[in-house]
């Protein structure tokens, strides 16, 4: 689980520029290297609107992981301390994660129509929150129940409710329900101006993709199937959802801005066979020492996320690479290598700092 979290965070923290310099470099480098450049900077940047590439996996799975480690953490909680104590951390971390994502967007460094209430660290901790409670409270019918429920309810909404002003029900930018939602009644700044990625209706699917992480977790501590079948059992139902996604797509296009149903299915079926495969090689195979760095990211995800942000292993690795550097490094090697080198050398940093904290014990949890 820390593994596939730091998979996740390993991305986010400048491992996606550095592809995307990479497609820069190859630019006037022959049809073979150019195409392979193209494909990494398409995987690296999020469509438009329509469409599924890498990138729209990574905050999703990070979504799914934190749904897997709702069961681990609680199940043992609650054996432990009781449903009391496990309803005040659900409640203490929901709200520390909800105020941390405030001060990740700049707090309260601007005036109040400059300030992001929703974003990233907000989507996780209304997910968190959610899906806990849910798990804390519902059995496991109740809440296939509700993960249905949320997918099928969210596509009737945005299907069958026409948008004031608009008209008939759409899906395109601006014009669908979600998007006038947050253009109505999300205070604040919006993340692209008249509506935000990570808005209030939108939150609806986004639980329902937790809540498929808290399937997987339920799976996983199960002890009747063998490891081996556990493994199978998740990436063919990966397979499935994500078959089943695309083809709902057909209808009910997938799109990352609204966190459409068929995104939800495409992502967590992806996210389900990463699991199956990180599960089939450190748990089955045993496999374990080439996840060493993962799990050091892992171990401190959202901390590394958090101080990203404040400092920026970037903007420190620039220090370093940047300027003259860069320049020498791009006229030299090819246009975009300074940019390479400087993304390269902050993940270096990033695992350096994460590699300090993991071997000293040192988990900056909430």
């Amino acid at each position: 689980m820390d593994a596939l979290r730091g998979f996740t965070i390993f991305w986010i923290l400048g491992a996606d520029s550095a592809a995307v310099a990479l497609q820069k470099m190859s630019e006037d480098k022959g049809p073979v290297l150019e195409a392979i450049g193209d494909f990494l900077g398409d995987q690296f940047t999020h469509p438009e609107w329509e469409g599924f590439v890498f990138y729209d996996l990574i905050f999703p799975l990070l979504i799914f992981v934190t749904g897997l480690s709702v069961v681990f953490s609680l199940t043992r909680l609650v054996e432990r301390k009781g449903m009391a104590a496990a309803h005040l951390r659900v409640l203490r971390r929901a709200l520390l994660l909800f105020v941390l994502g405030i001060v990740f967007y700049g707090g309260l460094s601007k005036f109040w129509p400059d300030v992001r209430l929703m974003g990233v660290l907000q989507r996780i901790a209304l997910c968190y929150l959610a899906t806990s409670l849910l798990f804390l409270h519902l059995r496991p019918r109740a809440l296939v129940a509700v993960f249905v429920g949320l997918l099928v309810g969210y596509w009737a909404l945005l299907t069958f409710v026409p948008v004031p002003g608009v008209g008939a029900a759409s899906y395109a930018p601006d014009v669908n329900l979600a998007n006038w939602i947050d253009a109505q009644y999300l205070p604040g700044k919006k993340w692209d101006g008249t509506r935000d990625p990570e808005g209030l209706l939108s939150t609806l699917p986004a639980i329902a993709t937790c809540l498929l992480g808290v399937f997987a977790g339920m799976l996983l501590t199960d002890k009747r199937p063998t490891p081996q079948q556990k493994s199978s059992w998740l990436m063919g139902a990966g397979a499935a959802m994500v078959v089943a996604g695309y083809l709902w797509g057909l209808q009910f296009p997938v799109i990352k801005a609204i966190w459409t149903s068929s995104y939800a299915l495409v992502a967590g079926g992806y996210s389900l066979l990463l699991l199956g495969l990180f599960h089939q090689i450190v748990d089955v195979w045993g496999w374990q020492r080439w996840a060493t760095v993962l799990l050091w990211i892992g171990g401190n995800a959202i901390a590394l996320y958090f101080l990203n942000n404040i400092a920026g292993f970037e903007r420190l690795a620039s220090r370093f690479v940047g300027g003259d550097v860069s320049a020498f490094l791009d006229r030299v090697v090819a246009p975009g290598t300074g940019w390479f080198v400087a993304h390269s050398l902050g993940v270096v940093f990033m695992i350096a700092l994460a590699r300090f904290l993991y071997q000293r014990k040192i988990f900056l949890r909430l």
